[in-house]
C-alpha cells in the first residue's frame, strides 16, 4: 500500500529530526526526553531524594531521564497501559491507572509516601477528527490531574502535556486553583507546528 503524503512527510521529518539523532546518540528511547530535560532545567523541578511518578511512561524516554538524574538517590514509579522495557532504578506498573486494581498497585509502590513530582506526557490515539481528538486529549489531562491530586504532596509539582484548543482554558483555570504557580512552556524539542505545550504547576495546594 502506498504511503500518504502526510505519512511521507512525517517519515522525512522523523528521519531528519536532530532530536531523533540526538536520542539515538545519547541512548534515549524517545526524542521526548529532550523536552523533559529542558523543563527540569528551566523550572528546577528535580532534586536528589525525590519520589517521582511518570504517567503514560512508555516507551520510557522520560523514565530514563529521571533515572539518570536521580540514580539511587530517589525513586521513580512509572505506569502505562502499554508495556515498557525495564529501566534501571524505575519501578514500572503496567495498566490503566484509573482502574482500582492498578491504582492500588501504585499506592502499594508509594509505600505510604506522597510524590514530590508527577509527570504526564500522555497523548490520545489520533483519529484525525479534530474535535474528537481534542476532547480525548482534555479527558486524559483531567485524569492526570486527578491522579496528581491523590498522590502529590503539599507543595509538590506537576507537569502535563496539554493540547491547546477547546477545553484547554478551563483546564488551566482548574490548575491555577490547585497550584500556587502555573507556567506554560514550549520546549525546543516540541515541533513548532504542534499544538502541544507543557504546563508546569508548582506549589500544590493539598
Amino acid at each position: 500500500m502506498a504511503r500518504s503524503k502526510s505519512s511521507n512527510r512525517w517519515l522525512d521529518e522523523h528521519v531528519n529530526d536532530p532530536y531523533v539523532k540526538m536520542a539515538q546518540k545519547d541512548g534515549y528511547r524517545s526524542r521526548a526526553s529532550y523536552k523533559l530535560l529542558e523543563l527540569l532545567e528551566k523550572d528546577r523541578l528535580l532534586q536528589r531524594g525525590m519520589l517521582v511518578m511518570d504517567l503514560g511512561s512508555a516507551p520510557g524516554g522520560w523514565s530514563q531521564v529521571l533515572a539518570r538524574q536521580l540514580g539511587n538517590q530517589g525513586r521513580v514509579i512509572a505506569t502505562d497501559i502499554l508495556p515498557m522495557e525495564s529501566v534501571e532504578q524505575v519501578q514500572f506498573i503496567q495498566g490503566d491507572f484509573t482502574e482500582e486494581a492498578v491504582f492500588q498497585q501504585i499506592l502499594a509502590a508509594l509505600q505510604g509516601a506522597r510524590a514530590d513530582l508527577v509527570l504526564s506526557d500522555i497523548a490520545p490515539n489520533i483519529s484525525g477528527i479534530d474535535a474528537a481528538d481534542q476532547a480525548a486529549a482534555i479527558y486524559l489531562v483531567e485524569l492526570a490531574l486527578d491522579m496528581a491530586r491523590q498522590v502529590l504532596k503539599s507543595g509538590g509539582s506537576f507537569v502535563v502535556k496539554l493540547f491547546q484548543g477547546e477545553g484547554s482554558d478551563a483546564y488551566l483555570k482548574d490548575l491555577r486553583g490547585a497550584f500556587e504557580k502555573v507556567l506554560i512552556r514550549k520546549p525546543d524539542a516540541s515541533r513548532p507546528r504542534s499544538r502541544e505545550v507543557y504546563v508546569v504547576g508548582k506549589g500544590f495546594r493539598a
